[in-house]
């Protein structure tokens, strides 16, 4: 067996990089279930490729610090297929995060994903080696493992249970930690033997080059880190304070514009050959049915004499907003929400006669909006 050690600069540059890599990816997915599916799969390609990027970058600046007192160096493509496996395993755990309803199952299958991604990574890289044999202690696997799925689920529980910055900043802790601390643990458990052959697939990898490799996946990584930094730390609208410097002297007040009398005309409904009258904040929804329309009131399903496009101009948006071509709905009645591929679904508990209300891709983002989701 032989004896090794780590280079303390490079250890430390090695945790900077699991940092950076995490704060850049988890704050790029911030607002992207909101977003429509082309571009929600856009910002999922992008933030995989710098999570799994980062934990491959984070593994192989970690070995380059690693010294051993024979030369080796490392076959390229088991190297590529490292790095390969953690964009994948971070990629598929991204998409059960933003196309999936997030649950405590699939927040805990996510990070599972995300741990196991990022034991295999560091095991196929290890593998990689030439000249050099890496031995596994079976303990050594079983407690890397264990660490990986804990604290991986522990960083997507934290930074996917409320998309805070708060959350989003210490989901970043979680997450370098948890690839930071899995490769040591590893570490701690494999031993190393000099080999007088190799027995590689693909071109040889001396650590002069993959340090190039390295050096050029963490500037793109630091750059990453700088951008999502600046626009991360902005002032948001109603906390923008301007500088005393370029303050404008301040304007006149306006006189007050008289406020307009709050519209609570009833709405109208047949029953029993009569015209009787309902308060639209008794109304949960109203659907087209023809010329005329259908109120969801309870229990009661009522006929409505107007129309769904005369039923949304006189009752405005005070109370209710389209969110399907034959569906207006009063948020005050919504009890959830479920996203639905590129559309939705509104669940009204309360309301035997209507349990739930179809939400139009067109006005997705106009209902999510005013549910403040």
């Amino acid at each position: 067996m032989l004896d090794y050690s780590h280079n303390a600069l490079l250890v430390a540059a090695s945790l900077a990089i699991a940092m950076m890599a995490g704060f850049s990816g988890l704050s790029l997915t911030r607002g992207a279930s909101a977003l429509a599916g082309t571009q929600r799969k856009l910002i999922v390609v992008i933030s995989a490729v710098i999570l799994g990027g980062g934990i491959w970058s984070m593994h192989f600046v970690a070995m380059l610090g690693l010294q051993l007192p024979i030369l080796f160096y490392y076959d390229g493509l088991m190297t590529l297929i490292s790095a390969l496996t953690a964009i994948l395993m971070v990629g598929f755990a991204l998409l059960i995060l933003h196309f999936r309803t997030r649950t405590p199952l699939t927040l805990t299958l996510a990070g599972a994903v995300v741990g196991f991604g990022i034991v295999a990574m560091h095991y196929i890289g290890m593998l990689g080696m030439e000249l050099c044999k890496p031995v596994f202690a079976p303990s050594g696997i079983i407690i890397a493992l264990a660490s990986a799925m804990g604290l991986s689920v522990l960083a997507i529980w934290v930074a996917y249970g409320a998309r805070t910055k708060g959350n989003i900043l210490l989901g970043t802790v979680c997450f370098g930690l948890s690839v930071f601390a899995v490769h040591f643990v590893a570490m701690s458990g494999t031993s190393f033997i000099a080999l007088d052959t190799t027995g590689g697939g693909g071109p040889a990898l001396s650590n002069e080059v993959l340090a190039m490799g390295v050096t050029v996946t963490a500037f793109v990584i630091c750059g990453v880190f700088l951008l999502n930094g600046v626009s991360f730390l902005e002032p948001t609208a109603q906390n923008a304070v301007p500088s005393p410097a370029v303050q404008p002297e301040p304007a006149p007040e306006p006189a007050p514009e008289p406020v307009a009398a709050p519209d609570i005309t009833p709405v109208p409904f047949e029953k029993e050959g009569r015209t009787q009258f309902l308060e639209r904040t008794a109304i949960a929804a109203i659907r087209a049915e023809g010329h005329y329309t259908v109120l969801y009131a309870g229990d009661e399903k009522l006929f409505c004499p107007w129309s769904i496009s005369e039923a949304e101009t006189r009752l405005g948006t005070s109370h209710f907003i389209r969110a399907h071509r034959s569906y207006l709905i009063n948020p005050a009645y919504v009890t959830e929400f479920r996203r639905a591929k590129d559309s939705g679904v509104c669940f009204f508990d309360g309301v035997g006669s209507l349990p739930k209300v179809p939400v139009a891709r067109s006005r997705l983002n106009e209902v999510r909006d005013l549910l403040g989701v």
